[in-house]
C-alpha cells in the first residue's frame, strides 16, 4: 500500500496541531509509524486519503456497533439537523436519552455530557462533595480521561509515550490519588485499613480497555463493592468503554454489581462527542441546580449527539446483538490464534461482546505489570504487516479492540487470510 497522501497531510497537520494529531494515541508513534488520514467510513471498513481500503476493528473506540455510516443513526442526524445543531437550551430528546438509558442500567437519574472525560470528572468532583473526603483510588493502567486528579500511571496514550504521569498534574492533588494494582483485592484491603476514612471513591474500568483487554475478576470487583459499602466510599464504574458495548446493561449486567455512579461516554452518541454520568437519586440530587455541587456544559445534551445516540441505542435494545458479536469476535481471534500458534507465536486473547484483546503472551495479562512483558517489538512488526494487508487494528498494545454487527462471516475470513498474509511478511 501506498500512503503518501496520508504522510503529506501529517506534515501539515504538525505544522498547525501539537504532533500533528488531536489524540496523542493517533500519532502512531508506539508502533514506529505514520497515522493513516481518512476519508470516509462504511460498513467495517475506512477509507483513507490514498483510497486505500481497511477491514476496521477499532470502531472509532467502541461506537459503531452497528458499523460506519448505519444509515438508521445517518437518518436520525439528518431530521434533527433539520431543526437545528444545538440550542444551549432543554430538549425533550435529552430525556428521552435518559429513559433509554435508565432502561438498561440501574440509575435513578443521570446527566449528559460532552465527553468521558467529562463524566469521570464530574463523577469524582459529585463522589468528594457527598461524602466530605478527598482520596481517590484507581487502578495502574485504567485510564479515565485526562482528569488531574486520575491522570496518575493511567494506561492507554500515557502509557504509549512511556510516561506514568503528566507534567502539569500538580503534585499536590495527586497526593489525594492512589494508583493501586489492577485485579488485586490485598493492595485495597491494605491501603483502606489506613486511609478508609478518608477515601472519597474508587474508579475503576470493570473491564479495562486501555491496557489492552483485561476483564476485571469477579471476587475483585464484588470486594470493591463491599469495601465501598464499609467504609462510605462511593463506587464508580467507568463504563465509557465497556457500556452498551458488552452487554446492554453493559460490565455491571455480566457481573451483577451495581456501582453508585457509572460514567458513559463514545457509544451513548452513535459515534458524535458525549458523555454522560449517573447513579444513585441520593448523590444525583447533589448536582446545582437542586444541590450545592456545580457541574454545567453549553453543549450538554447537544441535539445531534442525542438523536444518533437514541437511534443506536433503541436498535441495540431490538436487536440484542451483543452473544452475536462476542461469536464474531471470538471466531476472529481462535483463527488468529490457530495461525499465530503454527508459526510457534504465542497469541492469548479474550472478548466480551464486542470489545476484544489480543496479547503475544503464553497467558492471558491480570494487570498493567503483565501487560508491560508483553513483547512490544514483535507487536508493532506483526501490526504494521497487517496494516499494509488492510487490517486496521488498535495501533498500541495497550488498547482494546472493536467488532461490529458488519463484521460477518466473509469479512473474518477475509481478515484472517490477510493476518497470515501479514505474517508472511516478517
Amino acid at each position: 500500500m501506498k500512503f503518501d497522501k496520508s504522510k503529506a497531510l501529517f506534515l501539515e497537520a504538525q505544522k498547525h496541531i501539537p504532533g500533528g494529531v488531536n489524540s496523542p494515541v493517533r500519532a502512531f508513534k508506539n508502533i514506529d509509524g505514520n497515522p493513516i488520514f481518512f476519508q470516509s467510513a462504511n460498513g467495517p471498513y475506512l477509507t483513507d486519503a490514498d483510497g486505500n481500503k481497511f477491514i476496521d476493528y477499532i470502531g472509532s473506540w467502541g461506537p459503531m456497533i452497528l458499523g460506519h455510516s448505519n444509515p438508521i443513526i445517518l437518518e436520525a442526524i439528518k431530521a434533527q439537523l433539520e431543526l437545528g445543531t444545538s440550542y444551549g437550551a432543554p430538549t425533550a430528546i435529552e430525556t428521552d436519552l435518559a429513559a433509554l438509558i435508565k432502561s438498561q442500567y440501574k440509575l435513578d437519574k443521570l446527566r449528559m455530557v460532552n465527553s468521558g472525560t467529562e463524566a469521570t470528572m464530574s463523577c469524582i468532583r459529585l463522589a468528594r462533595g457527598a461524602t466530605k473526603k478527598d482520596k481517590i483510588i484507581k487502578f495502574t493502567g485504567c485510564y479515565h480521561g485526562h482528569v488531574d486528579s486520575l491522570l496518575v500511571k493511567a494506561g492507554s496514550g500515557v502509557s504509549t509515550f512511556g510516561l506514568p504521569d503528566s507534567p502539569g498534574v500538580p503534585a499536590s492533588l495527586a497526593k489525594h490519588t492512589a494508583s493501586l494494582e489492577y485485579n488485586n483485592i490485598s493492595e485495597v484491603q491494605d491501603f483502606m485499613q489506613s486511609h478508609g476514612d478518608s477515601v472519597a471513591a474508587i474508579i475503576v474500568e470493570p473491564i479495562a480497555g486501555n491496557m489492552g483487554y483485561i476483564p476485571g475478576n469477579e471476587e475483585f470487583l464484588l470486594f470493591l463493592r463491599s469495601t465501598c459499602n464499609q467504609y462510605g466510599s462511593v463506587l464508580i464504574f467507568d463504563e465509557v468503554m465497556s457500556g452498551f458495548r458488552v452487554a446492554l446493561g453493559g460490565a455491571q449486567q455480566l457481573y451483577g454489581i451495581t456501582p453508585d455512579l457509572t460514567a458513559f461516554g463514545k457509544v451513548i452518541g452513535g459515534g458524535l462527542p458525549v458523555g454522560a454520568f449517573g447513579g444513585k437519586a441520593s448523590l444525583m440530587n447533589m448536582l446545582a441546580p437542586d444541590g450545592p455541587i456545580y457541574q454545567a456544559g453549553t453543549l450538554s445534551g447537544n441535539p445531534l449527539a442525542m438523536a444518533a445516540g437514541g437511534a443506536l441505542i433503541r436498535e441495540l435494545i431490538a436487536q440484542d446483538p451483543f452473544s452475536l458479536l462476542q461469536t464474531r469476535a471470538n471466531q476472529l481471534l481462535a483463527g488468529m490464534a490457530e495461525i499465530f500458534n503454527l508459526k510457534d507465536i504465542p497469541f492469548v486473547y479474550g472478548a466480551s461482546g464486542g470489545m476484544f484483546g489480543f496479547f503475544l503472551a503464553e497467558k492471558m495479562p491480570n494487570n498493567f505489570n503483565d501487560v508491560l512483558e508483553t513483547n512490544s517489538d514483535l507487536f508493532k512488526r506483526i501490526y504494521l504487516a497487517c496494516l499494509e494487508e488492510g487490517i486496521y487494528f488498535a495501533p498500541s498494545k495497550f488498547e482494546a479492540g472493536f467488532i461490529s454487527t458488519t463484521h460477518e462471516d466473509e469479512i473474518i475470513f477475509k481478515t484472517l487470510e490477510k493476518v497470515e498474509s501479514g505474517l508472511r511478511r516478517i
